[in-house]
């Protein structure tokens, strides 16, 4: 059974960003082992220089390369590639036959996600050319994570 986990800078605040993440979470636990991870946080101050980002998103970085370990490394960003749920689905199914028992999801902090793990991902994606504030994209992620395994099962939920 794969094992899927979402990797985040900082919490979810608001209950019903969590209660929306618990659902998914709860329905996945039918197709894989599914996990979200808070990941702290990096403090900068309000005006802060191009140093103190690259040094904030740095030591995120090294949190979210650390607790991937040895998961194939899906990383959230702008400059990803969208793509469509039987896409997303497709390329699942494919790490998981092709060997791969563990996939991890990253999505960073207010600054984003360090070159180092954009680099050590396996794949970048986009979910729009749009913004979103992380803890919606966290939910839309569960969701699309839920609608690939059951695009793959053949279930109902996908239409």
């Amino acid at each position: 059974m794969l094992t899927v986990t979402i990797l985040c800078i900082g919490k979810c605040k608001e209950k019903y960003w969590r209660d929306a993440c618990a659902e998914y979470g709860k329905r996945l636990s039918a197709f894989c082992r599914f996990s979200i991870v808070e990941l702290e946080e990096s403090r900068v101050p309000d005006r802060a220089s191009d140093a103190q980002i690259r040094q904030a998103l740095s030591q995120e970085g090294a949190r979210i390369l650390s607790k991937a370990g040895d998961s194939a490394l899906i990383s959230l960003c702008i400059e990803g590639k969208e793509v469509s749920s039987p896409e997303l689905s497709k390329r699942l199914q494919e790490m998981a036959v092709g060997g791969m028992s563990k996939v991890a999801f990253a999505i960073g902090g207010s600054w984003g996600l360090s070159e180092e793990v954009k680099k050590a991902s396996l794949f970048r994606l986009s979910m729009s050319p749009m913004t979103f504030p992380h803890q919606l994209a966290r939910v839309m992620l569960c969701e699309q994570v839920y609608r690939a395994f059951q695009i793959a099962n053949d279930g109902k939920y996908h239409k």
